[in-house]
């Protein structure tokens, strides 16, 4: 497989949702939907945009499967919205883009990655540790969607 990975520009905000809403379709019909399912092209473009938040895609043999959203403080990256289609699990794509992500907060002198996830999805937790991530703390957040979502916050030093 030839995956190539790239900063996203504001023209491929329609790619970066269209992989999210693919990923995150499964969590529509769930106890607290996700909210990432009413983002919009236009929120993503804009972000871009403004510069509140980069975005990665994950092109596998020429098509957009993977895609990631993140931003950075003095120390620290964030990163949200990590997406594979569903079709295109369990080849690396999500591992090939946190590796990049790690890659870049080094570059750029951060010193620790770190994101959100449900306590409802264990897989995905098992996902970041698997590549050496670890949970730092619980947290009750209100999501976009007013609604309270049990999550932890994982972390890596970098």
């Amino acid at each position: 497989m030839n995956f190539v990975i790239r900063l996203s520009n504001p023209e491929d905000a329609y790619l970066v949702h269209q992989v999210m809403i693919s990923a995150f379709e499964e969590y529509r019909n769930i106890d607290v939907p996700s909210s990432a399912l009413n983002e919009t092209v236009y929120s993503i473009q804009e972000a871009i945009k403004n510069g509140s938040e980069k975005a990665l895609l994950c092109f596998v043999d020429g098509l957009a499967l993977g895609s990631v959203r993140f931003k950075t403080d003095e120390n620290t990256l964030y990163f949200s919205r990590l997406s594979v289609c569903p079709q295109a699990r369990g080849k690396g794509i999500a591992k090939t883009m946190l590796k990049w992500l790690e890659n870049y907060a080094q570059k750029h002198g951060k010193s620790e990655v770190w994101c959100r996830v449900r306590m409802s999805l264990p897989q995905n937790i098992q996902l970041y540790q698997s590549v050496g991530y670890t949970v730092y703390k619980e947290e009750e957040v209100i999501n976009l969607n007013g609604f309270p979502v049990k999550t932890v916050i994982m972390k890596k030093e970098v």
